[in-house]
């Protein structure tokens, strides 16, 4: 992109530069290729456990179970760092102590998170996983939208192929989905998982300021931010207990537990991929879109959705169109 930061967010070499000892000791020496696919291997999986636990459940309740198992797993991350630091088995868990003004914009992320899950998971439990997961894998194309007017970036003349290439993609997914009485510029749910994907894709940019303009570590962000994200759901899941239960009961799934822990391994892999001082962020993150393969995929063969070919094709539309956006670098 050219004007402003002339940096584009998926078509840019970043490096996150961690310590020889962080990358050496978070996980197996492995390639950042490698890394790339097994984060969207996992990602997939996780698209697939949300679409299982909030299928015929109540939202708020599935998202408070969630977000309280990745709370309880980072919080002894937190109390060990705090009473034992030097003992920790790998530099890379450490949680630094930080400031008010720190604490305040993790928990800004949660917020923004927060909404785009509820979103997301409302959404997800109405629509065909087929559909809902390729609309959340266009995060990159709302991200280049929203970076033009507002960072005063500009897409180069792949970008705007790429663009046009993704929103026709959209909108045959628009004309397979009436095949299943849903309306793309009606449906409710479409709304919600668009409104959810725009608020992904924000968070996109608000984690590029923590983690590079302000320089926060990322274990600092991911695991206060898990803690924080229990505090922002608790007001929907009272106002559900209170007014819904009754009308939307909350079933139990084993399912649940696997939410979030998916979720932090796949982050995990995809912050070790970009350490890499050889990684190219354009590829890994186009790579990581491939997950929606793996949700499409089990969509059609577990849950019984219908029109394979012609959801395929609006799929690989997408996929094109986001690494032409990765890769359109100025």
């Amino acid at each position: 992109m050219r004007g402003g930061d002339s940096r584009s967010y998926d078509g840019s070499r970043i490096s996150v530069r961690l310590s020889d000892r962080d990358r050496c000791t978070t996980l197996p020496c492995m390639n950042w290729i490698v890394l790339s696919l097994l984060s969207a291997l996992v990602l997939g999986v996780y698209d697939v456990a949300k679409k299982l636990s909030v299928r015929g459940n109540a939202v708020p309740a599935v998202l408070l179970a969630n977000v309280s198992v990745g709370a309880a797993i980072c919080l002894p991350l937190i109390i060990w760092s705090a009473v034992s630091p030097d003992s920790l088995p790998i530099e890379l868990l450490r949680v630094d102590s930080l400031s008010m003004v720190q604490h305040g914009l993790i928990f800004a992320k949660a917020c923004l998170v927060g909404a785009s899950w509820t979103f997301a998971f409302f959404a997800l439990k109405h629509l065909p996983l087929s559909i809902a997961s390729p609309i959340r894998a266009t995060s990159p194309f709302w991200t280049i939208l929203i970076a033009i007017p507002f960072l005063g970036e500009r897409p180069t003349v792949m970008q705007w192929i790429a663009i046009a290439i993704t929103l026709g993609g959209f909108w045959m997914f628009s004309v397979v989905g009436r095949r299943e009485g849903i309306r793309f510029t009606r449906d409710r749910w479409v709304g919600c998982m668009v409104v959810a994907t725009v608020l992904g894709a924000l968070s996109g940019i608000y984690d590029k300021i923590l983690l590079q303009t302000l320089g926060m570590r990322p274990t600092n962000v991911q695991v206060w931010f898990a803690v924080y994200l229990v505090i922002v759901m608790l007001p929907l899941f009272v106002r559900w207990y209170k007014r819904d239960r009754g009308l939307v009961p909350f079933e139990w799934r084993w399912v649940i537990l696997l939410v979030s822990p998916l979720l932090l391994i796949a982050d995990m892999l995809y912050f070790t991929a970009v350490a890499d001082p050889e990684a190219l962020i354009a590829v890994i993150s186009t790579l990581r879109r491939c997950s929606v393969v793996i949700a499409f995929a089990v969509g059609i063969k577990m849950f019984g959705e219908v029109n394979f070919g012609a959801k395929a094709v609006c799929v690989a539309a997408i996929l094109v169109g986001v690494l032409m956006l990765a890769l359109g670098k100025a």
